[in-house]
């Protein structure tokens, strides 16, 4: 059967965009590149923006069709092109930084920072060169599973400015308001002031060239995330919960606020935490505590990928408490997941 363009535009007629009731072609989002060689079709989408929920549906919708009309062996290649401009990878405030991502929860508990920790080390130990900050302003968890509380970053001049200088652990460069308050106090701030000290540990730190800027946020959605979205170009967010729907209704809130118009931040994934539970004595078991695949179901419904589920062990916890995070074995289960995890962010 020979494939002809005006054939191609037929089959993307049938394709309509499911919140403005048109096809395709209707609302001109076929680019005028259409390329035929054989059995093998090339085109382009346009989207309004990158973060499009339904750029995989459409593209699903788009390739059933256009083999519907021709053959099931056509080869179907589809590009996809943005009207907005594309989301900077280096922020202004961090000229050297390659990708700025967010680690956010919609509840607290769930196990945010032992995620951030962990795939801040197997980041690192795929070559990769990283940095974390702990923005968790009002309950910094860092220093204690870096095991580095009692650290005092200092500062130098570096090129006419007074800049701070992160710790090391791990092969990782750290910074956390916990460094600068006593542990054993409340802080005891309002949110201008929380903010502002976030901002400090951001622009006036020297964190050099890095490949990946990991950022711990506190729980919820609150002042501190939407300075974050303001002060810095995000490359993306990824958001933790387990798979309990207490903790399910939270994360969508989560979600929702990164991906709303006015903030605009990608979802890189959601990583699954405490997803079972498995005993020594029984390694082939596994128990659902806290219920089964919620994230798996929740990612499908809001069309974002699963990043990896983490199973609820010992060994996460002793690790945290004793400032060596399971990722740093890689070849334990825990440590392989997070390495995994790290992994698909990477692609």
């Amino acid at each position: 059967m020979t494939i002809y363009p005006n054939l191609i535009k037929e089959a993307l007629a049938q394709v309509k965009y499911p919140s403005k009731g048109k096809n395709l072609i209707e609302l001109d989002m076929v680019e005028d590149d259409i390329r035929i060689d054989g059995n093998k079709v090339s085109f382009s989408l346009i989207f309004e923006k990158e973060t499009d929920p339904f750029i995989k549906s459409i593209i699903r919708s788009a390739e059933t069709q256009i083999k519907l009309y021709t053959s099931n062996d056509t080869q179907v290649e589809i590009k996809i092109k943005t009207l907005q401009a594309p989301r900077p990878t280096e922020s202004e405030l961090l000229p050297g930084v390659k990708h700025i991502i967010a680690i956010a929860s919609g509840k607290g508990g769930v196990g945010k920072s032992t995620v951030s920790a962990n795939l801040a080390i197997a980041l690192a130990k795929q070559g990769y060169s990283v940095g974390l900050l702990d923005a968790d302003i009002f309950g910094p968890s860092i220093p204690k599973m870096f095991h580095i509380e009692d650290a005092r970053p200092y500062s130098e001049n570096i090129d006419g400015r007074d800049l701070i200088i992160p710790i090391e652990k791990y092969g990782i460069k750290t910074l956390s308001i916990g460094f600068f308050v006593d542990p054993a106090q409340a802080v005891l701030w309002r949110g201008a002031m929380a903010s502002n000290a976030l901002k400090q540990l951001i622009a006036d730190a020297a964190w050099g060239p890095l490949d990946y800027f990991l950022i711990d946020l506190p729980p919820g959605t609150s002042d501190i995330h939407l300075t974050l979205v303001q002060t810095l170009g995000l490359s993306g967010a990824i958001v933790v919960s387990t798979p309990q729907e207490v903790a399910l209704a939270d994360a969508r809130k989560g979600i929702d606020m990164f991906t709303n118009p006015k903030v605009n931040v990608p979802i890189l994934g959601l990583v699954e935490n405490m997803a079972w539970f498995t005993p020594a004595e029984l390694p082939d078991n596994r128990y659902y505590i806290f219920g089964k695949e919620g994230c798996k179901r929740l990612a499908q419904q809001m069309n974002v990928p699963l990043l990896g589920q983490i199973p609820l062990v010992q060994s996460i916890c002793q690790g945290g408490d004793d400032g060596e995070p399971v990722a740093l074995d890689e070849n334990s289960v825990t440590g392989k997941a997070f390495m995994d995890i790290a992994l698909k962010l990477a692609q």
